[in-house]
């Protein structure tokens, strides 16, 4: 099983992949986090990617459709694959489906999780963490049950982070959007469009994408 996994920040993608690497022993391949594990361990794409970076220039698209590339040929993808952050081009849409064809392997589904604008802005300017162990609060959906006291540590220092704030959250949804509309048509083209409501509780979305799986 192969997805694509799209939506904005804040929708939940994060979540949902995790539970899907846990529970489908699937593997989630994050550009980002591919790109600084395939420069930190040396890798043939890893030493390429370094000498761009260290240019001060952008990862070109064959570097990071190489990247992919040596980690499809990795044992532990054979069970499927979640691409989070790949495609965002139709160049790149391209690319995917040259790595895939070449493996003998297929793209399954793209699934979507769709939201409210802004009811998502709700949901991420009111979130913040304890500063000593990390549980994640709310202040309408998730209050500590002592007044400033942490639930798990009993630590009274909170944080929130800086770019938690609604003008950003709207920039990212722009971006988001730019980046997503050439991307979509061409899988809408190929029937492989699912959407799920990323607004629902988490167990239910991932109940929703478990029942889309399922089907396959």
């Amino acid at each position: 099983m192969n997805i694509i996994l799209l939506g904005p920040p804040g929708a939940g993608k994060g979540t949902q992949a995790a539970r899907l690497v846990a529970e489908r022993h699937m593997v989630q391949l994050s550009t980002g986090d591919m790109l600084r594990a395939a420069v930190k361990a040396g890798t043939p794409v890893g030493v390429q990617a370094k000498a761009v970076m260290e240019a001060g220039e952008l990862v070109s698209d064959a570097i990071v459709s190489a990247l992919i590339g040596e980690r499809l040929d990795q044992p532990d993808s054979a069970k499927g694959v979640i691409l989070d952050g790949y495609p965002r081009t139709a160049a790149q849409a391209e690319a995917l489906d040259g790595l895939l064809i070449e493996r003998d392997r297929a793209l399954d589904f793209v699934i979507e999780l769709q939201v409210d604008e802004d009811a998502l802005i709700e949901r991420i300017v009111g979130r913040y963490t304890c500063a000593q162990c990390g549980e994640g609060y709310h202040d309408r959906f998730k209050l500590p049950k002592v007044a400033g006291v942490c639930d798990v540590c009993a630590a009274t220092e909170f944080k929130r982070r800086p770019d938690d704030n609604a003008e950003t959250v709207r920039t990212r949804m722009a971006e988001y959007r730019a980046k997503t509309a050439p991307i979509l048509p061409l899988y809408e083209a190929r029937g492989l469009v699912r959407r799920v409501d990323g607004m629902a509780d988490m167990d239910h979305v991932g109940e929703a994408i478990a029942g889309i799986l399922d089907k396959s």
